[in-house]
């Protein structure tokens, strides 16, 4: 079944109305340019109330291994999504489980970190719920089960990618009412319709 991540949680309601709704993860955006930024302090309030076995992800954009770690050990994140230029070697050094970006301009690129559990997004100067989307034909033929598939998607066009086989969905602006707040009832769309695929 296709795991689902709500990413760009702001606030406790948001968070919970999700979990309700069925999703495995929710992202935390501790990239200080984004309008869906949060501190990290605030972050760990949330957190620190929420459900266990719910995915908890910290999106890093140029930071250094030992803020992440920090942020991650302090928040207590399972996993830190790294939004940048990375090697194997950096990855292997964080102290929490990593989930690379590739941010693909061209279909060659959704091959990097193929032996590894990645997130794939449309390029984009800014970093994250662009609500810009990828063109699905580059998947064509790829084994997309360690891929999580984000940019773009809504409730409304989920069922355009069943047929990869995605490890899971991410998803920002596509279930928003405005930036860093969420439309309960698109989230509850969004997760019902991923989760039937």
């Amino acid at each position: 079944m296709l795991k689902v991540k709500i990413c760009g949680i702001t606030n406790y309601n948001d968070a919970i109305q999700a979990i309700k709704s069925g999703a495995d993860a929710l992202g935390f955006v501790f990239y200080k340019e984004s309008p869906r930024y949060i501190k990290p302090s605030d972050a760990k309030k949330i957190i620190d109330r929420l459900p266990p076995f719910v995915g908890r992800v910290g999106l890093f954009v140029n930071e250094g291994i030992d803020t992440i770690n920090t942020i991650s050990k302090y928040c207590n994140l399972t996993v830190s999504q790294i939004h940048f230029e990375v090697d194997e070697e950096a990855l292997d050094a964080l102290d929490v489980k990593t989930l690379p970006v590739i941010r693909a301009k061209e279909p060659k690129d959704i091959l990097q970190y193929s032996d590894r559990y990645r997130l794939v997004d449309v390029y984009s100067e800014n970093y994250g719920g662009t609500g810009e989307r990828l063109n699905l034909e580059w998947f064509n033929g790829i084994d997309c089960s360690k891929i999580i598939l984000a940019g773009g998607l809504t409730a409304e066009n989920l069922e355009e990618v069943k047929k990869y086989n995605f490890y899971g969905v991410d998803v920002s602006s596509g279930v928003e009412k405005i930036k860093g707040r969420k439309d309960y009832e698109k989230v509850s769309k969004f997760i019902k319709n991923a989760k039937s695929l």
